[in-house]
Formats: structure tokens, C-alpha cells, sequence
């Protein structure tokens, strides 16, 4: 700070040299002036000038050193009282940007409020003919006209779920109800909505749960699954899914959903829990939204749930999820 005190100050220094330097300059062409006592006289004057930088150093920049400290709270109380008019006005206008900032957060978070209010409230009521478009599928005899219009209904569904829990996550922690979850149930009605589409692509499921619980969320895990299950059965054809559970050597219960799709490239692995991203070698997937991987590692990290994930090209895909011991998420948690 003080270089900067310096610089800031460094007009009115050249200005108190320049005058030394010319009285000194006068001194010596005129001879009428004794140079030597106006040497002495310059002398002192400049140590006179040091020593008042020095006392007015912490004052002048108190107010400055502050406000370069001053973090994103938005307290003004934080920042040293001004010291002269001129940091008055700095001051004022601070604290009136400050407030005008204030209200217009307050009116966009309001109005955010709102719109995620109307948009839980739509696709709540949405559920509603979609469940009375299910019953009508249910009871067509057209089996072909079936099959596609159920196919059809599912996207909606899986749209509609993702979007809701997409507005939910950024208030996971207010939702979270942790329990042993049964896993065979869970994945039993997982697989049971996806039945559809596994038909038409011909895929199968091969489940090996010899871990039946595990430590978690039952309606986030759910969501979770749903999500890995859903993409497995996205970029895999006519071949089967494998989910299976373990324990791992630290002790840890893991479930794993392996497909036997593309899978993904080398250099796209560590982006694909990014929000938004895709691909790089099937960019033109425009149905693809960058979405479901990132809400379920926005989810998972909120269960305590570490992701691992095994792919090669043209070789499958496994995601492992390892929940938390019940010690571990305590502690991780701070229950």
C-alpha cells in the first residue's frame, strides 16, 4: 500500500523537489545568496517533507486499506470512517450503489422466487394428465401404437422429473432424510419405468445386488439412479445393462450401473459432471443437454456419495457410486 500511497502522491513530491532544486538553482547563480546554509536549508526541508509522508501515511490510507480488505458481504460497517471530503464522497457514493444493489438482489431473488414457484406448481399440475395419459395408454389394444405413445409419455416424464429436481437441488439440504435404502425395490421400480424404452432398443438388465442397503437418501438416490439408468439405456443398443453391489475394500457399500454403449472419450471424462457439457465427439447430439451428470454429482456431493467412473470408446460406461459409512456421515455432515 504504501508504493501506492507514493504514486498517488508523487505530483506533490516532484513539485517539494522542484523547488529545492530551485532555490538550490538560485543560490548558485546568484552570489549574493550563501549556497552553503541554503544547501543546509534544502536539507532539512526534504527531511522535514519525509518525516511528514511518514505521519500522514496511516492516516491518508486507512480509509484505502479498508476498502481493499473489504470483502463481499456488502457491510459497509467494515470500511474505516473517512478522513477527508474527498473519501466522503467515495463514501457516499459506496454506500448508495450499495443499497441500490441491495434492493435490486432483494427484487430478482423475489421475483427467481416466484417464477421457481410457478414452474414446481406447473409441473405438479402437468402430472396430473400425464398420469391420466398413462391409464389411457394402459388400456389400448393397439400393442405397436401402445408401445410408442407409452415411449413418448416416459421422455415427457423424465423431462418433467429432471426439471423439478433440478429446481429442488439448490435446497437438497432442507430435503434430505437419511436411512438404510433398500436397493432392490428401488431399482426394481426404476427399471419397471424404463421398461418401454428398453423394448424398443432391445436391452436388457443384469442385477447382482449382494449388498441390499446402503446409507443414503432414498428419493435423491432414486433420482440419482434414474439419471445413470436413463443414459445407459441412451447410448447403449440391443445389449444388456449390468448393476451390481459391493463392498469395497475401505469398508465402503458401492453400486455400479455398467453399460455397454460408446463410451466416453478419454478427454471428455473429466468435464462430464460440468453443467452444460456434452461431448466433443458427438457434438451434434442436439438432444443431449449437459444436465443429467451434473445434477447427479450436485446430488451425490450432497449425500456424501463419491463418484467413480470407468469408460473407454466403443467400451462401455460404468458409473460406482460409494455411499458414506454411517460414522463417515456423521462427521461429514456434522450431525
Amino acid at each position: 500500500m504504501i508504493g501506492k500511497y507514493l504514486r498517488e502522491r508523487l505530483s506533490w513530491i516532484l513539485l517539494v523537489f522542484g523547488l529545492q532544486l530551485l532555490l538550490l538553482f538560485v543560490a548558485a547563480i546568484d552570489r549574493t545568496i550563501p549556497f552553503m546554509p541554503m544547501l543546509y536549508i534544502v536539507f532539512l526541508s526534504i527531511l522535514g517533507f519525509g518525516a511528514f509522508l511518514l505521519i500522514r501515511y496511516p492516516k491518508e490510507s486507512r480509509f484505502y486499506q479498508s476498502l481493499a480488505a473489504w470483502d463481499d458481504t456488502y457491510d459497509l460497517s467494515v470500511i474505516a470512517a473517512p478522513e477527508s471530503p474527498l473519501e466522503g464522497i467515495v463514501m457516499d457514493r459506496l454506500s448508495e450503489q450499495t443499497d441500490k444493489f441491495r434492493k435490486e438482489t432483494s427484487q430478482l431473488v423475489a421475483q427467481l422466487e416466484e417464477e421457481k414457484d410457478e414452474l414446481m406448481a406447473w409441473i405438479h399440475e402437468v402430472k396430473t394428465p400425464l398420469t391420466a395419459m398413462r391409464l389411457m395408454i394402459d388400456r389400448m389394444g393397439d400393442e405397436p401404437l401402445k408401445e410408442q405413445l407409452h415411449l413418448e409419455w416416459l421422455r415427457i416424464h423424465l423431462l418433467l422429473d429432471r426439471q423439478l429436481h433440478q429446481k429442488r437441488i439448490p435446497f437438497i439440504e432442507n430435503d434430505l432424510y437419511i436411512e438404510q435404502v433398500k436397493l432392490e425395490p428401488l431399482l426394481v421400480q426404476e427399471i419397471r419405468e424404463l421398461r418401454a424404452w428398453c423394448l424398443q432398443k432391445g436391452i436388457g438388465f443384469d442385477v447382482h445386488l449382494p449388498v441390499q442397503e446402503v446409507l443414503s437418501d432414498a428419493k435423491w438416490l432414486a433420482f440419482i439412479v434414474r439419471q445413470l439408468l436413463t443414459n445407459a439405456v441412451k447410448y447403449s443398443e440391443a445389449s444388456d445393462i449390468c448393476v451390481e453391489s459391493g463392498i469395497s475394500p475401505e469398508g465402503q457399500a458401492w453400486l455400479s450401473v455398467r453399460d455397454k454403449g460408446r463410451g466416453i472419450d478419454a478427454k471428455d471424462l473429466p468435464r462430464i459432471f460440468e453443467k452444460g457439457f456434452t461431448s466433443t465427439r458427438n457434438h451434434e447430439d442436439h438432444a443431449a443437454t449437459g444436465m443429467g451428470l451434473y445434477l447427479v454429482k450436485k446430488a451425490a456431493d450432497s449425500l456424501s456419495i463419491r463418484i467413480k467412473v470407468d469408460s473407454k470408446p466403443g467400451g462401455g460406461t460404468a458409473f460406482t457410486l460409494f455411499f458414506p459409512r454411517s460414522n463417515a456421515y456423521v462427521h461429514t455432515l456434522g450431525m
